[in-house]
């Protein structure tokens, strides 16, 4: 399938859109999911994540920084089958430190001001994740591949 501007606007909808996404990480053993905020950069190049560090999703990540998400717009309806959109982003994370921090935490924050009082918990651990591909899958079995340099 072509890239299109239909797709673009669905593809960019779903990220910048959809508050939450499915983070999968490598267990050692094998997947684990888990259910995260998110904030993605308009130009859909790097996403922004929070987690705790003792938490499974931390350990996981400290072992294998590369990552799959997948943001979805399903109701859990039958319509879903004709009008859901899924994106799979496939890249590598690195937990936030210094100036890099502060401008992910703002861009994290404009998405999730909620979140500010748990953002700055000295036990929380940013992530940027630097997008390398997004797999755009529309009615069950039309898939757009998007690919970013680094």
């Amino acid at each position: 399938m072509n890239n299109t501007a239909e797709s673009n606007d669905i593809l960019k909808g779903l990220c910048t859109g959809q508050p939450l996404a499915v983070l999968a990480t490598d267990a050692g053993t094998g997947p684990y999911a888990s259910l995260v905020a998110v904030a993605v950069t308009r130009d859909l190049r790097q996403l922004f994540f929070t987690t705790l560090r003792a938490t499974r999703k931390w350990a996981n990540l400290a072992g294998n920084h590369h990552v799959s998400l997948l943001i979805d717009n399903r109701r859990n309806q039958v319509t879903d089958f004709s009008r859901a959109a899924a994106a799979t982003i496939l890249g590598i994370t690195e937990e936030l430190s210094g100036t890099e921090l502060e401008n992910g935490r703002a861009i994290f924050l404009g998405r999730h001001p909620h979140l500010a009082e748990f953002t700055a918990s000295p036990s929380c651990a940013l992530f940027r994740v630097q997008i390398s591909s997004i797999f755009l899958v529309t009615r069950f079995q039309n898939v757009m591949e998007f690919h970013f340099s680094p």
